[in-house]
């Protein structure tokens, strides 16, 4: 298979969400929702295989170009399921969705308020005995080589990034009742940034 055939299949889909399908962890039974979807880059496997997906993204160029995606290639799938909007205010009822995706968005909070009220709303609407896979920038490997600015964090590649920590792991753990279905993986960056992967099952 050639790297454009294997990408018509899968997309630029994150890494470390392809090893959850691979394992079979995110059934064909329930509705998923990614949240931050951008162009789709995660969609692509799952709207190849059947999946019963949503999106939402604050930015409208990005769902524009994800609907014109729809409309050429998966013309039977309805493009209202991708939609324009802020995490922190998700616009589905309760306990919607089996699995939620949440791919390198969260560490674009404003602040610490902005970042919970985004973990808060992703929340409220995976139901209960769902999974929550996160991807973000953390502090995991960088401390002392990041500052803090304001309520943000510089990193030594000189973004600014709102940073997941190890004592925001044990509150998601401890007051909001999840469970690691795999141990925390983080990847290292030439000392320049660390990227942080949970994968979440809440009770």
């Amino acid at each position: 298979m050639t790297p454009e055939q294997l990408n018509k299949k899968l997309g630029n889909i994150d890494l470390y969400l392809l090893d959850q399908i691979l394992k079979n962890r995110i059934s064909k039974d329930i509705k998923i929702l990614d949240a931050g979807c951008g162009e789709g880059r995660n969609l692509i496997y799952f709207l190849n295989n059947g999946y019963d997906v949503s999106g939402i993204d604050q930015n409208p160029d990005a769902i524009r170009m994800l609907h014109f995606i729809i409309g050429s290639g998966y013309s039977d799938y309805p493009k209202a399921s991708f939609t324009e909007g802020e995490i922190s205010q998700l616009p589905y009822p309760d306990h919607s969705f089996g699995y939620i995706i949440c791919s390198a968005v969260l560490h674009f909070a404003s602040s610490t308020s902005h970042f919970w009220q985004m973990f808060e709303a992703l929340d409220r609407v995976l139901s209960p005995g769902g999974s929550l896979f996160v991807r973000m920038t953390s502090d995991i490997g960088l401390k002392g080589h990041v500052r803090h600015d304001k309520e943000l964090w510089r990193l030594p590649d000189g973004s600014i990034r709102f940073l997941l920590t190890t004592e925001a792991i044990q509150r998601i753990i401890d007051e909001f009742g999840y469970s690691r279905i795999e141990p925390v993986k983080t990847v290292l960056v030439e000392g320049q940034r660390s990227m942080t992967t949970l994968v979440l099952k809440k009770k």
